[in-house]
């Protein structure tokens, strides 16, 4: 039963929409009619500039850091940890506050890692900012993170936490299906933090 109350309550953490909490309080603006109309730190960035993107990423990273927490206080050292993270990061993508229209889980996903797998963790950060400055493309970024993140837990992880992150790993690649097929087109927005070589 405390299990299930957990998973409920990770899902409801999950589900504050910061970014249109954000956006309504500070912008009087509703980030859903913006851009993508994604409740994310990308549409944020976009649309209302770098720091209320980043103050909603952190919000959002905290959604499962705080889920998992909560649980390891009230189950103790568990070998599942991962599914609270993975039900805020439910709450995130189909948000019971926000029309369960929300964000596709990026930040909230990371959360997870930062938590369990520090080291790992701070693998993808580099490998995002990377592929950032080289392509430009924030989606590309976080789509081969979810690869790396799946395979590096695939050996390094233990216990449900394994399964549980490598399945959140391929529902974050398959949010992302529509920048797949604008990946393919050529259409994808490219972030003015690309690096220009031919300078």
């Amino acid at each position: 039963m405390k299990i299930i109350l957990v998973c409920l309550l990770a899902y409801l953490i999950g589900s504050i929409p910061w970014a249109l909490i954000i956006g309504k309080v500070f912008f009087n603006k509703d980030i859903r009619t913006m851009g993508s109309g994604n409740l994310g730190t990308t549409n944020m960035i976009r649309n209302l500039g770098k720091k209320a993107g980043m103050f909603v990423f952190f919000l959002d990273i905290s959604k499962s850091i705080l889920s998992m927490f909560i649980a390891a206080k009230v189950l103790g050292d568990v070998n599942y940890l991962s599914l609270f993270g993975a039900f805020a990061m439910l709450g995130h993508i189909f948000p019971l506050f926000a029309g369960f229209k929300g964000g596709k889980a990026v930040a909230t996903g990371s959360g997870i890692f930062i938590y369990l797998y520090p080291v790992l963790a701070l693998v993808l950060v580099l490998i995002f900012f990377i592929n950032l400055f080289v392509t430009g493309y924030v989606s590309l970024g976080s789509i081969i993170i979810s690869i790396v993140g799946a395979i590096g837990v695939f050996f390094i992880g233990q216990g449900f936490d394994k399964y549980i992150m490598i399945i959140m790993c391929i529902l974050v690649v398959y949010m992302h299906k529509s920048n797949i097929v604008r990946l393919k087109n050529g259409t994808e927005n490219v972030s003015k933090m690309k690096i220009n070589f031919k300078k």
